[in-house]
Parts: structure tokens; sequence; C-alpha cells
């Protein structure tokens, strides 16, 4: 999993809607300089061809938001990782937000292109993360510059958001309330967050309410007052 300019880059599209994947397949295919040696809808794919060394791979791009059996991208970045050190994974996607890259990056993600960008831009994402830099869209990563100074704490913005992700992450929630937690930290609603996952508004108050059992609060105030704290920290 380590490139050198010698050879193309050799890419793996994760991505769970066909369309999507065969149309960025077919856009990096243009290029001289990288490969796409495979393709999946699914996490569970993509680990066991790496598990069976079915595929070779340099970058995988991948969607942050897969289907509504799949877990998130955050919990799918960590154990990959852990396994393959050497993977540079560049996330994509339509739902993006300081909050979110922050997490993406901090779990060890190299890069992050919002799915309204150019595809000119994510063929020079996938050179930059291949040559072991790192890429955010400019204007958020200015963003996420501006709010860290005007907060005056000096801290990196990967502080916060390690902050975040250990709220989240807590070993009592399940994959689908981490889920449910980080869209409602993001601001969504629970019928927003029910169309994304294309799952039932009820199926998702549920999951949000035991999520805040288990953290021991009962409202929206209460826990945006916890993450208040542990960005003041």
């Amino acid at each position: 999993m380590n490139w050198t300019a010698t050879r193309p880059i050799r890419v793996v599209v994760l991505d769970d809607h066909a369309v999507v994947r065969h149309g960025l397949a077919a856009r990096l295919k243009q290029e001289a300089d990288i490969e796409v040696t495979g393709m999946f809808a699914s996490g569970r794919e993509v680990s066991r061809a790496l598990k069976d060394n079915t595929v070779e791979v340099d970058v995988l791009l991948m969607d942050y938001s897969l289907g509504p059996t799949e877990i998130d991208g955050l919990n799918l970045i960590r154990p990959l990782l852990k396994k393959y050190p050497d993977l540079k994974i560049l996330v994509a996607s339509a739902h993006h937000n300081q909050a979110t890259v922050g997490m993406v990056m901090d779990a060890g993600a190299r890069g992050f292109v919002g799915k309204e960008e150019e595809l000119s831009e994510l063929v020079r994402a996938i050179r930059t993360v291949a040559g072991g830099g790192k890429r955010l869209n400019p204007a958020l990563a200015a963003d996420m510059e501006r709010d860290t100074l005007a907060s005056g704490s000096g801290a990196a913005p990967d502080g916060e958001a390690a902050e975040l992700t250990a709220l989240v992450d807590r070993p009592e929630l399940s994959p689908r309330e981490r889920e449910v937690l980080r869209c409602c930290l993001d601001g969504m609603s629970v019928t927003a967050i029910a169309e994304k996952f294309a799952r039932s508004i009820k199926t998702i108050s549920s999951q949000k309410q035991s999520a805040y059992r288990k953290l021991g609060i009962r409202t929206d105030t209460e826990l945006f007052k916890i993450k208040h704290e542990l960005e003041k920290r």
C-alpha cells in the first residue's frame, strides 16, 4: 500500500450507489496516473477483499454515509487503519461540516472532499493523499482555522474532534446510536436523520432516546451543553 511515482495510483472506490460508484470509476480511468483496482458497495466487501488480498490499493476513496445496514464512515475508518496502517483514506460526502470533517480526520483519514466539488478537485485530492499529503476543501479548512483562532485556545481542530469522538464512541452505545448521536451533534433533526439513513422516524427517535439514556441525559439542550463543555477544554 506504499505508492511511488513509478506506477499508477491504485484506487478502490467504496460507495453504496452504483451510479456514483461507476461514474467515479469512469472519470478516474481517464487519468494516466490513476488505476481503479476495485469497486465495492459495502464496508464488509472492502474489508473482506483486503483480508483476502484480492485487491491492491494505495488510496481508498469512500463515501461517509453508506447504506442503511452499514456503520458510518468513522466506525469503518478506524478498524481499517488499525489493520492496514499504510492505507490512505480519502472521504467523499454530500454531508460535511466542521464537526464531521474534524472527527474523520482525527480518525486517520487523509482527506475529505465534498460531493458538490468538481471532479477535477477529486483527482487532485487523490494525488495529494497518495503522495502523503492531506487535503480539505479550502473554504472549510479556512473556517476551521478561523474558528480555532477565534476560540483563543490555541488547540488544533483535531483536539476538539478527539473530545467529541470520545463522547460519541462511549462503549455502551451501539453503532446505530453513535450514528444518530453524531447527526444530532451536527444539528440534524430526527426527520432529517431518518431520511439520511433510510430508516423510519420512529426507529431514529428510539435510537436517539436510547443513546440519551445511556449518556444520562434527557434533552438536546443537555447534549449540546456537554458538547460546549468539551469545546472549552
